[in-house]
This record gives C-alpha cells, sequence and structure tokens, in this order.
C-alpha cells in the first residue's frame, strides 16, 4: 500500500460567520485527503499544548491519519480567521501559525528515517521545512511541496531554495491563462522541480516536466450544491499524488503523457468531491 506523510503545518481554520473551528492545514489536509483514497498516510509536525492543539490532533487521528512521531510544543496553536461573502472565503488575519510556524518541526534524531520510509513525503511554504528538504532528498523518497499563491514564493531565490530538491511543486495558478501558468511552471522545473502542476480552480489544471505539457478542465458541480471550497487544492494533490504513485511514478522513472493526463482527472474528481465537505475535512466544533 502507498504511504504518504504530511510534514508541516496544521491550523485551526476558524469560520467567524458560523461559529465553528475546523482542522486544517496544507500538510495535514493532503494526508487526511490521500488516507480518504485509501492509502496510508500519517502527518508529522508540531502541535501547540493547548486545547486548540488537543482539538487538531484528534481530529487526525479519527480520520485515520497516525500522528505517533509528532511533537507537543508549549504555545498556542495557529487560528486562521475568515467569513464566508457572497459564497467567497474573505480571510480577516491570523496569529502567525502558533508554536507549529514559531518552533517548526524537523528531520533530528529518528525522524530522518521515519520520514524516509514513506513513498511521498508532502510539505509547503506554511511549514517552515525547507532546510529539511535536502535531508529527503537524500533518500529514496517522492517530494511534494506546496508554492501556493503568494509572490515571495515565486522569487528566483525562493525557487532556487527549494525546487532542486523536489519531485512535485503546486502552484496555485488562478487567474492565470493556460501559456502564463505554463510559464510559471516551466520556471519551477528548469530551476529543479520533476514536475510542476498547476491549479486554476474552474479554470482547470496543468502539469509538465519541461518536456511534455498536459492540462484537463475543471469537473464542475451545479453553484447551489457547492457545500464549501475549502481544501480544494489540496485534494486535487493528494488525487494526482496517489494517482500518479498508482500508475508507477518513482523518481528514476518519469510519467507518460497517458499516465499525467489520468493523474490531472483524477485530482480534478477528488477536487470535485471536496466541494461537498464543510471545511477542510469537516470535523468542526463551535467556538465563542
Amino acid at each position: 500500500m502507498m504511504r504518504v506523510l504530511g510534514f508541516g503545518d496544521n491550523i485551526v481554520d476558524r469560520f467567524l460567520d458560523r461559529g465553528i473551528d475546523y482542522p486544517g492545514g496544507n500538510a495535514v489536509n493532503v494526508a487526511v485527503y490521500a488516507r480518504r483514497l485509501q492509502v496510508h498516510a500519517e502527518y508529522l509536525g508540531v502541535f501547540g499544548d493547548d486545547e486548540l492543539g488537543r482539538f487538531l490532533r484528534q481530529a487526525i487521528e479519527e480520520e485515520g491519519v497516525g500522528t505517533p512521531r509528532c511533537l507537543v510544543r508549549s504555545g498556542e496553536s495557529g487560528v486562521s480567521s475568515l467569513r464566508v461573502i457572497d459564497g467567497e472565503r474573505v480571510f480577516s488575519g491570523w496569529n502567525g501559525g502558533g508554536v507549529t510556524v514559531r518552533e517548526p518541526i524537523n528531520l533530528d534524531g529518528s525522524r530522518e528515517a521515519y520520514a524516509a520510509g514513506f513513498d511521498v513525503v508532502h510539505s509547503s511554504v506554511y511549514s517552515g521545512t525547507e532546510a529539511e528538504l535536502p535531508r529527503l532528498r537524500a533518500h529514496d523518497v517522492l517530494v511534494s511541496f506546496d508554492l501556493s499563491s503568494e509572490p515571495e514564493f515565486r522569487a528566483p531565490d525562493y525557487l532556487d531554495r527549494v525546487s532542486p530538491f523536489t519531485d512535485l511543486v503546486l502552484l496555485s495558478c488562478e487567474g492565470l491563462d493556460e501559456l502564463e501558468a505554463f510559464a510559471l511552471l516551466d520556471d519551477a522545473v528548469r530551476r529543479g522541480a520533476g514536475l510542476a502542476l498547476g491549479t486554476r480552480g474552474t479554470g482547470g489544471a496543468l502539469v509538465t516536466d519541461g518536456r511534455l505539457r498536459c492540462s484537463a478542465p475543471a469537473q464542475r458541480i451545479p453553484d447551489d450544491d457547492v457545500i464549501d471550497t475549502m481544501g480544494c487544492g489540496d485534494a486535487f494533490l493528494a488525487g494526482f499524488l496517489v494517482a500518479l504513485h498508482g500508475a508507477g511514478w518513482r523518481r528514476r522513472s518519469n510519467p507518460t503523457a497517458p499516465q499525467l493526463q489520468a493523474a490531472l482527472e483524477a485530482g480534478a474528481a477528488a477536487a470535485r468531491e471536496q466541494c461537498l465537505v464543510e471545511g477542510a475535512f469537516a470535523r468542526g466544533a463551535t467556538h465563542d
């Protein structure tokens, strides 16, 4: 069975209009969505020692995602506050990510060997794990990394720091046309990434390895059926990773165009299903 490790961030998504806290975080979400696709998944990160930290860990484990090597540090959990206005999520601030970001996880001690025992390790720009990527790259494990959408994470110095140690990078390309998106993805590949995947919301998704280019449309559902778009990009990535690894993708085995196309379609299907879920993966709790 494929083994996926979410490595890095966790956070509470606090919906102020609903009065509900939901568990989340890029690394957490990818692990949870991979588990829902029937593969083995675990999470490695730092939890705060507050009530929200206990809430996060319990919710993750209830999804069947193990947390055996996680650390608990003294400090507050990360909280991101938002509202839904006219169907769109509007963020109103966060507390800096709490102790999870302030004192991020590393691969010291036995954690490096533990992480190397997975098929895919996924992390993100919000995880503070950039310095750990070369250590992962030294092992026979595929490294996936979410570059998000902020301009500072597309800057050449940041890409040069991260890309050479990744087998796949994900970039949010919403608002870009196909030529603009492929130019961005090609740059990440030139700087060392094995594959570059771009998601464009309802505009579909595209992927390149510097030689092959593939794209696929989004799988739409009626607007009235959409419950929440939280986590759709993470769900797409999980669907893509599970499908492509299942087709034989390894570091020394470049995927074919049909394999990439099928993985894009699997990602689109996973993102579509995620639109029917409240929060990143439900399990919400009311807050004052």
